[in-house]
């Protein structure tokens, strides 16, 4: 009865797998994480906000114009003495004042401060995008861990079906050797164990497939509604040589790149500072209309003026304390700051480059060995398989065979998608991982 348990609920759980009908391939999954993925999406925003920063309405080669208007209203007890001796007392006497005017402003010149400000704008904004850039390696790196993950799962699933098919073969067949007097009740009991065995396998690989399924699908940006399968078959894309490939990490790595960006800003800041240290240059003008209406002790009842007026002025901080001075100062440290970490970025680029580049081929390597490997285990299962038939291979000698071919199955499948991971690894630290067809 537990046997039959087993095998029924195993089944249904393979029935779900096999069910899956829409098959989500490597182009299709690239595709759905740049248009969905949040880190993406959020690190786009982010590219845009810089990229409007570089606007011309934000350069500060505009001039500003303003308008203002106002109106006052005066209620004034006065005694008013002439020159001709005559006096005037007035209580309650009434007065009021209106005014609008447009007020321009603009810089001429400013020690060319506007200059290095916009051209520093510029560099963050492409600053910005090697930070996005950065940010969707990262994410199909992430996309391919958990997408490959998801692909040995379901070749191991695949496996262990296998092994389960065999054992439950072999459970028949210990059945009818029992019934036909041939062998004892020992070799079922064997088998029944064996198959409990395989069904916990099973079941917990499916539900591992379940999780990475779920795992791939936030990557993905919740888009997938309905179950699915990967690809499970590889293709390994990198045909550089080592040192065109290492040529290709000193110039075109995204962290690299990024400091590179932040050396040309500190540049700037540094020219953008300086410039404090000359004068300001700047036009003004105004067109006003004013309205007085006066009270009665004044000469004049009321008026009415409008006009335009403009000008120049000149600001030249000479010395401001010292705070020009401190400012330039800091921005060269800044400066060879940057260049300091552009040296130890080089120096970690050529470590990480031979460790992952060894990586890759040890782990193709051995996926290779594991390969050639599984032609071994088969023939040694199929032999000592004819054994077991004819009696001269006893129970525990051929579940070692079987295990060792499931167990070669499961090893091939881990070796096969982590030298990929590792090819991967290389291409996004050479810069060249989005230069490759998935």
């Amino acid at each position: 009865m537990t046997i039959k348990f087993y095998i029924t609920y195993v089944l249904f759980l393979i029935g779900i797998v096999v069910s899956a009908q829409q098959v989500l391939t490597t182009d299709e999954a690239v595709k759905l994480a740049l248009e969905n993925n949040f880190n993406i999406k959020i690190a786009n925003n982010a590219v845009e906000v810089a990229e409007n920063n570089t606007n011309i309405l934000n350069s500060g080669y505009l001039p500003t114009l303003t308008g203002s208007a106002g109106a006052t209203y005066n209620l004034d007890n006065t005694e008013a003495d002439f020159s001709n001796g005559n006096t005037t007392v007035l209580n309650g006497a009434e007065s009021s004042r209106y005014n609008a005017s447009l007020n321009l402003n603009y810089t001429i010149f400013d020690g060319l401060g506007r200059q290095y400000n916009y051209k520093s704008l510029k560099e963050q904004y492409q600053l910005s995008e090697l930070q996005a850039r950065e940010t969707i390696e990262n994410t199909i790196i992430q996309l391919f861990s958990v997408y490959y993950n998801v692909a040995q799962v379901s070749e191991n699933v695949s496996a262990l079906k296998e092994t389960l098919k065999i054992s439950k073969n072999r459970l028949v067949r210990a059945q009818y050797q029992f019934d036909y007097g041939q062998n004892t009740k020992l070799g079922i009991l064997n088998a029944e164990v064996d198959i409990v065995n395989d069904s916990i396998n099973i079941i917990n690989a499916i539900q591992q497939l379940k999780n990475g399924k779920r795992d791939l699908n936030v990557v993905l940006g919740d888009v997938l509604k309905n179950d699915f399968n990967v690809e499970t078959e590889v293709n390994f894309a990198i045909q550089f040589k080592k040192d065109s490939l290492f040529e290709k990490a000193k110039t075109r790595n995204t962290a690299l790149l990024q400091t590179e960006k932040n050396i040309a800003i500190s540049q700037l800041s540094i020219k953008s500072g300086q410039s404090a240290y000359l004068p300001t240059i700047g036009l003004v003008g105004s067109y006003g209309w004013n309205k007085n209406n006066n009270n009665a002790a004044s000469f004049v009842a009321g008026s009415i003026n409008t006009g335009l007026s403009a000008g120049l002025n000149l600001s030249w901080n000479i010395f401001d304390g010292g705070n020009t001075i401190t400012r330039v100062r800091n921005a060269k440290v800044n400066l060879e700051t940057q260049q300091l970490q552009k040296e130890n970025i080089l120096i970690s680029i050529t470590r990480d480059f031979n460790n992952v580049w060894d990586d890759y081929n040890n782990k193709l390597a051995i996926y290779n060995l594991q390969e050639n490997n599984i032609s071994t285990a088969q023939n040694n299962f199929s032999r000592t398989q004819e054994k077991f038939k004819i009696g001269q291979v006893n129970s525990i000698e051929f579940r070692q065979a079987q295990l060792n071919l499931r167990n070669a199955e499961l090893s091939r499948n881990l070796a096969k998608f982590s030298a990929k991971l590792a090819e991967l690894d290389l291409l996004q630290l050479s810069g060249e991982l989005l230069n490759t067809s998935f």
